[in-house]
């Protein structure tokens, strides 16, 4: 079977609704899709960092347990694991606050093997942070070498809004390195200003990497695929926790890729249909992900799209 790779954050989210928390469970935006493979059976390896205390080893032993591979985390003695809180307005959708407690030397580790067609998943701040650069991008530039997909959330959220210009070089970086960019409106309009995806594909990313997705949450996905624009319909739910819908949604995606046996030249020849395929998988996953206050599909609609 393809592998899927995944490199960026670990953290604790404890989740509150008012001023009463609600759940507890392990996050991160790359973290919650591999956790949703995992549980399908696919061969998941995850780059991260945690610390070393009870928490992080809470959260060593839940990816342990859904099938991640976890040789190339990294574990800070005398440091803590990141926590974040995350207050659901009345939208379900969640503001956050931070606390983190990482040493100097951060993410120290050997490159996993990976071979053609393997899939890299990457994204958010994790991916920017001039602290952490030079560790991850020869990891992506080494994967790409390789003839992996790699698969770029931006993930960008307005607590770096300001940090936007003196990172704008680093997304072009991003862009280049990667065969899809998928982004929220949110992320469009945090990064860019607005989110005309067709501007931005036009202006912005289209020089760079030929695939822009842009999802709309229950207004639905819009793709650009080499120019060519493709919109999908959002299913209508109420949700209980939107903080892993697009997380999810990217471990739908990439779910697709290897069901439908869609290596990497095939993407020079997408169409409607195979797109359709794809995107239906994505809005499955981030659908589930929506309906409880975990950060990935349950085991048991995972279940039901298990691969072997």
């Amino acid at each position: 079977m393809r592998k899927i790779f995944g490199i960026g954050e670990t953290i604790y989210d404890i989740l509150f609704k008012g001023d009463k928390p609600v759940a507890a469970v392990p996050g991160g935006s790359v973290f919650n899709g591999l956790i949703s493979l995992g549980r399908t059976g696919m061969d998941c390896t995850f780059v991260t960092e945690i610390g070393a205390d009870l928490v992080g080893q809470h959260i060593l032993g839940f990816m342990q347990e859904n099938g991640i591979n976890t040789d190339y985390v990294s574990c800070y003695q005398g440091k803590k694991t990141a926590i974040s809180l995350a207050y659901l307005d009345e939208n379900s959708d969640a503001k956050y606050s931070f606390y983190k407690d990482y040493p100097n030397n951060r993410l120290d580790f050997e490159m996993p093997f990976i071979e053609e067609n393997d899939i890299m998943a990457f994204g958010a701040y994790f991916s920017l942070n001039p602290v952490l650069r030079d560790k991850v991008r020869p990891f992506l530039q080494y994967a790409k070498d390789q003839g992996a997909i790699l698969y770029y959330d931006l993930n960008f959220r307005d607590n770096h809004a300001h940090e936007v210009e003196s990172l704008r070089d680093t997304f072009k970086d991003n862009f280049a390195l990667t065969d899809i960019v998928r982004g929220s409106h949110e992320d469009f309009i945090n990064l860019f200003g607005h989110d005309n995806c067709r501007r931005i594909y036009d202006e912005e990313t289209s020089r760079y990497c030929p695939r822009l997705i842009c999802t709309r949450g229950k207004d639905g996905v819009q793709v650009i695929d080499h120019g060519q624009e493709y919109y999908f319909s959002a299913r209508p739910i109420i949700p209980v926790s939107t903080i892993g819908a697009g997380d999810n949604f990217n471990a739908g995606l990439i779910y697709g890729f290897i069901k439908e046996g869609i290596y990497r030249p095939d993407l020079e020849n997408m169409n409607e249909q195979k797109w359709s395929k794809l995107i239906g998988y994505g809005i499955e996953f981030g659908t589930e992900a929506c309906m409880s206050t975990s950060n990935y599909v349950s085991k048991e609609f995972a279940e039901r799209f298990r691969i072997e």
